[in-house]
């Protein structure tokens, strides 16, 4: 289930505050300023700082 368009507009990082970016296939949402990954799970943004992947560990298992 992809995350709402409108809602993706006013998400931002609950550590650096700034505008997320989408994953191409939709499952996550990216903040290069904080460099952590946060999971979408059924259409719903998981936005806890302690569920975040970090992002380089993430781009590894995309690339895999």
């Amino acid at each position: 289930m992809a995350i709402d368009k409108e809602l993706l507009e006013i998400l931002a990082c609950p550590v650096c505050k700034k505008p997320l970016e989408l994953s191409r296939d939709e499952n996550f949402l990216i903040c290069r300023e904080s460099k952590l990954v946060y999971k979408i799970e059924d259409g719903i943004p998981v936005m806890l700082v302690d569920e975040a992947i970090p992002l380089d560990e993430w781009e590894k298992s995309q690339k895999g």
